[in-house]
């Protein structure tokens, strides 16, 4: 009732910004049914692909997926990678956050050109680079070599620990700006208020500042963790087909063994999987909190 009488006075008095507004709210509503016309076609037409061919419909695709050992290891393996990969590309990028924050001048920039700098890269170039570091004969390698570090080259490629390595350094930057952006809201008064109350550096940052940047760094947490549900290239070049992520096997399920079925069934579980996560996220601190990062 309230809003009704607000909007009224709105249009009452100020007639010239409903006028104003309309134009960019029609184009956002043609915006978002075109989103949505281009999404809806393509993912209706991959759930039924997971029933099976037209004609004879059947949900064996699915019952199939979680007989296979073989599918549930490439699951295992990729939300154990996902969640690997976000607490450590969290972590990291609350840090650099920090670092950036609490930087002047050149130092400042540099940082940020440091996080700004890898979006231009392709990830097909990144993996490659990494692989080029990681292998036996590689930088890292013939470095700690050089050392005495170690006698022998560490296995650093084809395995998990260098998918881990090379997912952790693309994904940082995208957790770094959620959290930068809510460390740049804060208002400095709290931390002083708290240290003018006796509290240390460390507890005025376990107190005030890291709940308050809580939203912010579930809201980076997510996004990470989504993404990295998604990869693609990084496994598949790192990993050299010994750490198979569910992307790259629905890629050889459609290419390779043909199996389309199967591959689509994979992908409407994963994408369900990714909207409960996604509920249950935004249950607990609320959508719009976690859509926008405070």
């Amino acid at each position: 009732m309230q809003s009704g009488r607000v909007d009224a006075m709105i249009d009452r008095f100020f007639p010239y910004k409903r006028a104003a507004e309309a134009p960019y709210q029609s184009f956002a509503w043609m915006a978002a049914s075109l989103i949505a016309v281009l999404y809806a076609i393509p993912m209706t037409g991959l759930f039924l692909s997971s029933f099976g061919i037209p004609g004879s419909p059947g949900v064996s695709a699915y019952t199939d997926m979680l007989a296979s050992s073989a599918v549930r290891n490439v699951i295992w393996i990729t939300f154990k990678v996902s969640i690997v990969t976000t607490v450590i590309s969290v972590v990291i990028g609350y840090i650099i956050a920090l670092a950036i924050i609490h930087s002047k001048g050149g130092a400042k920039s540099f940082l940020l050109a440091l996080v700004i700098i890898p979006f231009w890269l392709s990830a097909l170039v990144r993996a490659l680079a990494w692989l080029i570091l990681l292998r036996n004969n590689g930088l890292v390698n013939e470095t700690l070599l050089s050392l005495g570090l170690v006698s022998e080259p560490l296995k650093l490629a084809r395995n998990q620990l260098g998918v881990l390595i090379a997912m952790v350094h693309f994904c940082v930057p995208f957790a770094v700006f959620p959290i930068l952006g809510a460390i740049n809201a804060l208002d400095s008064r709290h931390l002083m208020a708290a240290k003018s109350l006796g509290a240390t550096q460390f507890h005025a940052w376990k107190d005030v500042h890291f709940p308050l940047t809580l939203p912010s760094v579930i809201s980076a947490s997510f996004l990470v963790f989504v993404l990295c549900l998604g990869f693609f290239v990084t496994p598949a070049i790192i990993g050299g087909g010994r750490v198979v992520m569910v992307s790259e096997y629905v890629s050889l399920s459609v290419l390779v063994t043909l199996r389309w079925t199967a591959a689509a069934a994979l992908s409407v579980a994963i994408l369900l999987a990714t909207i409960c996560f996604m509920g249950l996220v935004g249950r607990l601190v609320g959508f719009r909190r976690l859509m926008e990062g405070d």
